[in-house]
């Protein structure tokens, strides 16, 4: 079958790269046969470039946003007002303005993106350019710093989702961070692949192999490809399209609806819960990471963090909940405070699994107190089924 003729890829008026690949024209002389194959090609070829439609502008956007954030946190008029609850402002602003995804944990994301991935800026069209200050844009500076990204950027915005960049920005060496982003091009590998090729250290395996092409052959035949069915579902074009289905009922916005429910529950229960932080931001060895829910118990006189997983039980999870504790006990405690406790909740299909991470508690009288003054698993346990079998009402 013919081909249209098109011209060379350009952008649109939204700054979005057009396919490289025309359309499939209608063949003339029609039967039912290649009828039936034509439309299933036009079918697939648009809702590919829907796809990556959708995808290129939702990591514009993210790294737009993160741009922004830098800019500010560097020349911000009101910047030292803010200081540290800078972020936590703005995802509530932000939030309260029905923009989605933008938790104090994503806007550090966005922040660390653009950091990692400056030069997108020679991808933006006239169009998005114009959202950008003519002093201190810095075009002509990221152009002479990557001059050697050419294409390269253009190409990674086609090929990768925001999810993969997510994946990309965590790898802080940029040899190690280039050969992934070859790799996942070259592969067209989903965002799971990725992480676990990270994960099985495809990159280490590679540098020490003798027979490098026989390893990149095997992992290329195992490896899980890219389909824009798997895309579409991603929670951040559902978030971004502002899709409340509920198939968009995922991972994330479940745990979101828990832990709001879960907030009032323990507040509502009165037995001296006082409500520090949400998303609580801690520093370890140069890298943050965030606490679900923080309260401080006035009569049991400690800090309890609950964390809470949409997820089976794992000791990683406990590992982690038990870092957290050991950290606010290291520089949260003060002379009068007892040690912290941590709630890890932990669901499943039929069942939930509460589990308390006690830091060292060896005062009995203490851990006589806190079990009559903490709320019982059982109590928990319950609390958290009947959320999850209502989840339909809490979208």
């Amino acid at each position: 079958m013919k081909r249209q003729q098109r011209p060379p890829k350009k952008s649109n008026d939204t700054g979005t790269p057009e396919p490289s690949h025309p359309l499939i024209r209608e063949p003339e002389g029609l039967d039912l046969p290649s009828l039936v194959r034509w439309i299933a090609d036009i079918h697939y070829q648009l809702v590919e470039r829907a796809t990556k439609a959708v995808n290129v502008s939702l990591t514009l956007r993210n790294w737009l946003i993160g741009r922004s954030i830098q800019n500010y946190e560097l020349e911000g008029k009101d910047r030292a007002t803010y200081g540290d609850r800078l972020f936590s402002a703005l995802a509530n602003d932000l939030t309260s303005r029905g923009v989605s995804n933008c938790s104090p944990r994503q806007l550090y994301r966005y922040r660390d993106f653009y950091l990692a991935y400056p030069y997108i800026v020679g991808t933006l069209s006239p169009q998005l350019l114009d959202l950008l200050p003519e002093k201190g844009g810095n075009r002509e500076i990221v152009g002479t710093l990557y001059p050697q990204s050419g294409n390269g950027s253009q190409d990674l915005l086609q090929c990768l989702s925001y999810s993969h960049f997510q994946e990309l920005v965590a790898i802080e060496d940029p040899l190690k961070r280039s050969f992934y982003e070859g790799e996942c091009t070259r592969g067209n590998w989903s965002g799971r692949e990725l992480q676990r090729q990270i994960s099985s250290l495809y990159y280490e395996r590679t540098a020490l192999s003798k027979n490098k092409k026989r390893l990149t052959g095997i992992v290329s035949g195992k490896a899980e490809s890219i389909n824009p069915a798997q895309v579409i579902r991603d929670p951040y074009i559902f978030e971004f399209l502002g899709l409340h289905p509920h198939e968009a009922l995922t991972e994330q916005n479940l745990e979101g609806l828990l832990i709001n429910r879960l907030q009032e529950f323990l507040l509502e229960l009165g037995r001296g819960f006082c409500f520090e932080a949400r998303q609580k931001r801690i520093l370890i060895g140069g890298e943050h990471f965030f606490v679900d829910l923080v309260f401080y118990h006035r009569i049991l006189k400690c800090h309890v963090l609950i964390e809470l997983k949409v997820d089976t039980f794992s000791h990683e999870y406990l590992g982690q909940l038990n870092t957290y504790v050991n950290w606010f006990r290291l520089n949260e405690m003060i002379c009068d405070d007892n040690p912290p406790i941590g709630i890890l909740l932990c669901t499943r299909k039929n069942e939930a699994l509460v589990e308390y991470a006690l830091a060292g508690m060896d005062n009995q009288l203490f851990v006589s107190k806190y079990q009559v003054e903490l709320p019982q698993k059982e109590e928990i346990r319950k609390f958290i089924e009947e959320q999850i079998l209502n989840e339909g009402d809490m979208v």
